[in-house]
């Protein structure tokens, strides 16, 4: 009688764990919207329990697999390049604005996403969506949805889209920095068109940057990479889905192969879940990334830095620049100084640096490890700073209003002014899927009047690019000074 009350008791107690484990995760909440929809972990807790319990000593890619392959997707794109061209006789018979000629061309794309929420939050790679001005998505069921851009991020490849949908299966998130190298992990996706794919390797490194983005982004943008590395097999059509460790647990979103021919040859990169779940998070709550800074520039530590500046050994990350009242500077942190640890974290990439703080926001405060110039270990603390010197996070109501047509703005400095001859106007200061890219403009690109009205402030520009299904005249500037108009349709 007593063993089976015991028994009984411990059954409860079983029980009673993975539901309070829910009721911790489902309460711990801060109120954001990223916090209300990001329900994965909550919804499959269960499972995850279950996953983990078996102890067969052999590795079982099924369940696994079927964890995880009704919360990927099949992402299509349209996208239509236009571009225009000018005719300055069609102008002069019929006024400012009208010399200028569309001409358009067809194109399509297709990739992957992992459905992130049950009501429809999806995440993919940037260049996935890029320049489209239709994206769908089709479920594991073949059901297929329209899709619109919640939010993108170049920095990191990385986009969150939204379709209209309930009850759908979202994956739960891992810990990449948990992954150790030699761990199996499977990639799940939709290569060459075909759907529902799973393809299974290794972690062969982590804190790989091989260079992928900085010749994709603005030259002022700030590419994070930090990739990775595995032996599973991803090609054309993988990017944007699921990294996914044995427990069915998405560690990564797969982005890219190292290769000669555009197809598998052995290589492919993830980023990792930890950073994704920071833009994801940012693009839900705001649209835009919040992203701090430590304010310095950074070395790859070598054998020739290691000489030229007399350093002990290769460890840690060179600081070969300070940038003035930035957070390192107000911190006490020189040049010539090595960063060897974030937090408890050892840092020996810029690579791993990047990843570590671009998981952080404005305003946080990072306990660093430095061995300054003199030779001492020293623990200090900087505060985070976003990209114009500021701890403050962006409202999105202000983000609201400096946005239109898929642009954001800000306007010109006196010194711009001054520079390009022009007392106003709005610079394009990101630009993403939208009316505006679609006919051929980019960033930095520079808005001096709407309807002849002079822009003096963004409010004024994004008021009226807002109102839909009329023709506005631009006259818009470029870098070097040049001045032209168009008209457009919005």
């Amino acid at each position: 009688m007593n063993t089976a009350i015991k028994t009984l008791a411990l059954g409860i107690v079983g029980g009673l764990i993975p539901f309070g484990a829910y009721l911790f995760v489902s309460n711990t909440s801060n109120g954001s919207l990223s916090d209300q929809v990001i329900d994965g972990n909550r919804m499959n807790y269960s499972k995850m329990v279950s996953l983990d319990g078996q102890n067969s000593g052999l590795v079982d890619f099924v369940a696994a697999s079927e964890s995880s392959i009704n919360s990927v997707v099949h992402v299509t794109t349209k996208t239509v390049h236009t571009s225009v061209q000018y005719d300055p006789f069609f102008e002069f018979f019929n006024g400012p604005g009208t010399g200028s000629r569309e001409f358009k061309q067809y194109g399509s794309g297709s990739g992957s996403g992992v459905i992130v929420s049950s009501e429809g939050y999806i995440v993919t790679n940037n260049h996935v969506i890029n320049e489209a001005n239709e994206i769908e998505v089709i479920l594991n069921d073949n059901s297929k949805y329209t899709a619109t851009v919640v939010g993108t991020d170049p920095s990191t490849d990385l986009a969150v889209l939204k379709i209209d949908a309930k009850n759908l299966s979202p994956i739960s998130l891992g810990n990449s920095d948990d992954l150790r190298v030699g761990e199996w992990v499977l990639a799940v996706g939709n290569p060459f068109n075909l759907t529902s794919t799973v393809t299974a390797g290794i972690v062969s490194a982590k804190a790989r940057n091989i260079n992928l983005l900085g010749d994709k982004t603005r030259s002022d943008s700030n590419p994070i990479e930090s990739f990775i590395q595995t032996d599973a097999a991803v090609n054309p059509g993988n990017s944007g889905g699921a990294l996914v460790n044995t427990k069915g647990e998405l560690v990564g979103i797969n982005t890219a192969i190292a290769s000669q021919t555009g197809s598998y040859a052995g290589y492919s990169f993830a980023i990792p879940v930890n950073l994704m779940q920071k833009v994801m998070r940012d693009l839900i709550d705001y649209g835009i990334v919040q992203r701090g800074f430590l304010g310095v520039q950074l070395a790859q530590i070598n054998q020739e830095i290691k000489e030229k500046n007399d350093l002990p050994n290769l460890k840690g990350v060179f600081i070969a620049n300070v940038i003035e009242n930035g957070g390192a500077a107000n911190a006490g942190v020189k040049d010539g100084d090595v960063i060897l640890k974030i937090g408890t974290k050892e840092i020996n990439s810029v690579a791993s640096l990047q990843e570590e703080i671009g998981k952080r926001t404005p305003g946080d405060k990072v306990t660093v490890t430095i061995r300054t110039k003199k030779g001492d270990e020293e623990i200090v603390d900087i505060v985070l700073r976003n990209s114009e010197g500021e701890t403050k996070l962006l409202k999105k109501s202000d983000i609201i209003r400096n946005t239109a047509l898929g642009a954001t703005f800000i306007l010109l400095t006196e010194k711009e002014k001054k520079e390009l001859n022009t007392k106003y106007g709005a610079k394009i200061r990101t630009i993403s899927a939208g009316k505006l890219k679609s006919i051929g403009f980019e960033e930095e690109m520079i808005i001096t009047k709407v309807d002849n009205v002079p822009i003096e402030k963004v409010e004024d520009l994004t008021s009226r690019l807002s109102v839909t299904g009329k023709s506005v005249l631009i006259e818009y500037m470029i870098q070097s000074g040049k001045k032209d108009v168009i008209k457009i349709l919005i």
